[in-house]
């Protein structure tokens, strides 16, 4: 055969599980999953019960408590001890996971396990734990894309999966080839959260029976459940590790456990530190030898953000009040293991004499330091004091930059003079080869000219760069570059930017000539202002102009700031960088390093960088979005080009720059053509795209001219690109004809009068690409999550803008929502308060609209919501309305029948598209 089928993919996989230790069961239907889950409670809890199994009633009360849960609340179940009352009225406690103790687990496979929900749906191969169905897997067969596995999951998690499947932890699919695992959750998974795996070296194994060897060994597949994955409780939310975050926290529970050395993981900036370094706390506060495990962070680094991540992975968890007392009074608690703290307040317990007698107790104590970003808050002073007094402690620290001899500190010291062994690496070439961040696109714009003969007038002799770099003409002229090219490096302002500077006056000279300009773009400058700053006649002081920034600023948002309550104003802005609505924001220091925001795409510099202060500046930009997002956009008026080269063989430990600095603009420009001649192979005008002949080749057109589009999205970000049919082989009203095409192939591929065939069903359209207008659902709930609602002019002007931003998308999305927005706009937002969840009144009001429009419609047709109901659902799965059963459920003669009939299949595509 020319390649090995779907079958036997499935029957090898088996094979190898069982040789694993899996036990191999039948478990065709729903009641034989049920069956077999009796079972292994049962044994699973032999001491509990005493000898005596669960009865029909007593495991009836069981699943009634079990099932019908969201997997939020199935995966905390899973976790703990389940109570059910016995027949005759004692209390029994049963597990579900021995997460302590795997060998009282039994783990077995099955295949083909038949579902019946809207429609019959076969599952391939089910890993179950006691009986719970806790791992799903998807194949297709080689030649296949292994996407096509994650469409089908996602269609199984509309139709059918519920009752025990709710159980369902982890996803995997494969090609044979490809294969890649994510998480479940009650949220529509995302294929950027697909994961690789690999081993402790980073080499990636995607070979379906390597991966199998690796990771469905038993006791892997269970530490990835029980260890390895967050049950996130303030999002409700499911997550699971990557490989190279478990091995860095398996090597820190070695090292603890069996080694007096400290150690550090180096793990690149944007991969996701935080929580591997909050894991492994948590995991090294479980073990007995450990008295306490502390997570040092540095307070400067504890803004709204950072909190926000602590308190993802444990409610609460993070303290943020300067008093020691609460510090110390958490270290006398004997029941609390693990403490979150700053450096500052632990440097604070141990030099003041008032808690002495207390702080004495830990001296000679096994005491574990984990160490957020690590080569900050780690040289210094307080660094000292705290190592003099914890004589049996260890120190863990994390860093996505650390210094050599190269970046050394300014004592001289490297991170591996404090922290001695490198438990971990993972390089900015693992992440950006795994897909986990974006590489970047520097280019470097000359703004000062030099003399013949002089390449770089401001490294001649005798030149005062100052003036030079702050000349009025020169700041004019690059605040006037980034107005004009702004809306290309953020695909039309949906992603943000930042401008970095040398200086606060430089700030306080770029923000004053942005505002001559009388731009579009929503500009915001923050920095710290000098409290002790000398006055320099006829000049501004930096407090005076930053509280003149922070005005235009409450007059854009609505907002009360002042330098009075500057940390609300900083948190703020940074809400306000995530969500977008802040266009440009000038900053010297702040937010180039530790900020983490999806939406930031694009960095501005004017200063001198180098080695970590130009990686972590860099790496504000390369956060996965979405696909219009392709690298992070770096964007440099000085020439910077040997620092980022030195920068990047520094911390990517290779000599090839390539790997992380994307390609030019040349080369892209000649990939465009490239991919041009393979589009205009399969259609050589768009009208010959009409005449294709069958599906397989319309699914052609559309793979060529989507990848066509892919390149040409990132053309667009570059300072050159202007789209003309000299440079790029089509006129751009052809490119906009061929584009037509493709959107009428997926807009005829959505209806419910076409039947979808398997060729193109799966295809991954990818309408973002296609698409100008940055306003969609989420952009516009995004601009109320994060106000304080208690602040009625603040949330009266986000309310606001929200409504004209509504009003003037033009896409395709607002269009069929604009009037479900606008009514909850003007109805529901003003009633909200802080307390209630933005996405959960919104999804309540759709529900209640949608159930609204149902009705309206069975009264005008005389067809049962019921039935409506129904015909939506199938089209929903299927993409294809039950005509033969619309046309069934309608009784009318035969021109109001035919009218009721259109106006149903009408009603179906329409409310389907819009709800959806």
């Amino acid at each position: 055969m020319a390649y090995q089928s779907e079958q036997q993919l499935e029957n090898e996989m088996i094979r190898q599980l069982t040789q694993l230790g899996y036990e191999k069961v039948s478990i065709p239907s729903v009641e034989h999953l049920q069956q077999n889950f009796r079972n292994q409670i049962n044994r699973l809890n032999k001491e509990n019960l005493d000898g005596t199994p669960l009865s029909d009633k007593e495991f009836v009360r069981l699943l009634l408590k079990i099932e019908g849960k969201s997997v939020f609340e199935s995966a905390k179940i899973l976790r703990d001890k389940e109570t059910i009352t016995r027949d005759e009225d004692s209390t029994l406690y049963l597990v579900l996971f021995d997460t302590q103790n795997y060998k009282n687990n039994h783990l077995q496979v099955t295949h083909q396990t038949t579902v019946i929900g809207r429609y019959t749906n076969r599952y391939d191969v089910t890993l179950l734990i006691n009986g719970l169905p806790l791992v799903q897997i998807e194949l297709k067969r080689r030649g296949l894309h292994f996407a096509e596995s994650f469409n089908q999951i996602m269609r199984y998690r509309k139709d059918s999966y519920g009752g025990l499947f709710n159980y369902l932890q982890l996803f995997v699919v494969s090609n044979g080839v490809d294969t890649k695992y994510f998480a479940n959750s009650d949220r529509e998974p995302m294929k950027s959260h697909m994961f690789f795996w690999s081993d402790d070296s980073n080499k990636r194994i995607s070979q379906l029976n390597d991966f199998t060897n690796s990771f469905f060994q038993p006791v892997m597949i269970q530490n990835l459940i029980s260890k390895y994955m967050i049950v996130n409780e303030t999002d409700k939310h499911l997550m699971v590790m990557r490989p190279y975050q478990i091995y860095a926290v398996e090597r820190i529970i070695k090292q603890t456990l069996e080694n007096e050395e400290n150690g550090y993981v180096w793990h690149t900036t944007g991969s996701g530190k935080t929580l591997t370094s909050f894991k492994a706390s948590e995991l090294l506060s479980q073990e007995e030898k450990i008295k306490k495990v502390i997570f040092l962070v540095d307070r400067k680094d504890l803004d709204a953000q950072t909190m926000q991540e602590f308190n993802k992975f444990e409610k609460g968890s993070v303290d943020t009040t300067d008093k020691t007392d609460v510090l110390v009074k958490q270290l006398q608690d004997p029941l609390r293991k693990r403490i979150i703290t700053t450096i500052q307040k632990m440097a604070n317990a141990v030099k003041n004499s008032k808690y002495e007698s207390i702080m004495k107790r830990y001296e000679n104590e096994k005491v574990v330091f984990v160490i957020d970003e690590c080569h900050r808050s780690q040289f210094g002073e307080m660094n000292r004091l705290i190592k003099k007094h914890f004589k049996q402690a260890q120190y863990i620290g994390f860093t996505g930059t650390p210094r050599f001899v190269a970046n050394k500190s300014q004592d001289g010291r490297t991170t591996s003079d404090l922290f001695k062994d490198c438990l971990h690496t993972y390089l900015i070439k693992d992440a950006i080869n795994d897909g986990n961040v974006l590489g970047f696109s520097v280019e470097y714009i000359r703004t000062i000219k030099g003399k013949e003969g002089v390449d770089d007038v401001t490294k001649a002799p005798g030149i005062d760069q100052q003036e030079l770099w702050m000349a009025d003409s020169r700041i004019a002229m690059i605040a006037k570059h980034i107005t004009d090219i702004h809306g290309n490096k953020t695909s039309n302002k949906k992603y943000t930017a930042i401008f970095t500077v040398e200086s606060i006056p430089a700030a306080i000279k770029y923000y004053d000539a942005f505002k001559k300009l009388d731009t579009s773009l929503k500009i915001a400058s923050i920095f710290t202002y000098g409290t002790n700053e000398v006055s320099v006649e006829n000049q501004e002081h930096s407090r005076h102009s930053l509280e003149r920034i922070i005005t235009d600023y409450n007059g854009e948002f609505g907002t009360n700031f002042s330098t009075d309550n500057f940390s609300q104003y900083f948190a703020d802005v940074s809400k306000k960088v995530k969500t977008a609505q802040i266009d440009l924001l000038i900053v010297v220091d702040m937010f180039l390093t530790g900020f983490d925001a999806k939406t930031l795409s694009t960095l501005y510099v004017d200063r001198n960088l180098r080695h970590h202060n130009l990686i972590q500046a860099f790496s504000r930009t390369n956060r996965v979005e979405g696909a219009k997002k392709v690298y992070g956009n770096i964007v440099c008026y000085r020439n910077l080009k040997d620092a980022t080269d030195e920068a990047i063989r520094l911390f990517s430990q290779t000599g090839d720059t390539g790997v992380v600095l994307m390609k030019e603009y040349d080369q892209y420009l000649a990939d465009f053509k490239d991919q041009l001649d393979v589009l205009l192979k399969v259609a050589e005008t768009p009208q010959a795209v009409d005449n294709l002949e069958g599906e397989t080749k319309q699914k052609e057109f559309i793979l060529a001219f989507r990848d066509l589009t892919k390149v040409l999205t990132k053309l667009k970000t570059f300072v050159e690109y202007e789209f003309k049919a000299e440079d790029l082989g089509i006129d751009e009203q052809t490119y906009e004809d061929f584009k037509s095409k493709y959107l009428h192939l997926y807009e005829i591929s959505q209806k419910p009068e076409v039947q979808k065939v398997s060729v193109i069903d799966d295809v991954d359209f990818e309408i973002e690409l296609m698409q100008t207008d940055r306003i969609d659902v989420d952009y516009i709930l995004e601009l109320l999550r994060n106000i304080n609602f208690e602040n009625k002019q603040e949330r009266d002007v986000a309310v606001r803008r929200a409504i004209k931003e509504v009003n003037a998308s033009a896409s395709d999305e607002m269009r069929l929502k604009r009037d479900l927005l606008l009514e909850f706009l003007k109805r529901v937002a003003p009633t909200l308060t802080n307390n209630d969840s933005v996405d959960q009144k919104f999804h309540d009001f759709e529900n209640e609209r949608r159930k609204q429009e149902i009705y309206s419609m069975s009264q005008q047709v005389q067809v049962a919501e019921e039935k409506l109901e129904y015909f939506l659902r199938e089209f929903e799965y299927k993409g294809v309305s039950p005509d033969q059963e619309i046309n069934d459920a309608i009784k009318a003669p035969f021109k109001e029948k035919r009218k009721r009939v259109q106006a149903v299949k009408d009603f179906i595509y329409t409310n389907v598209r819009k709800y959806s």
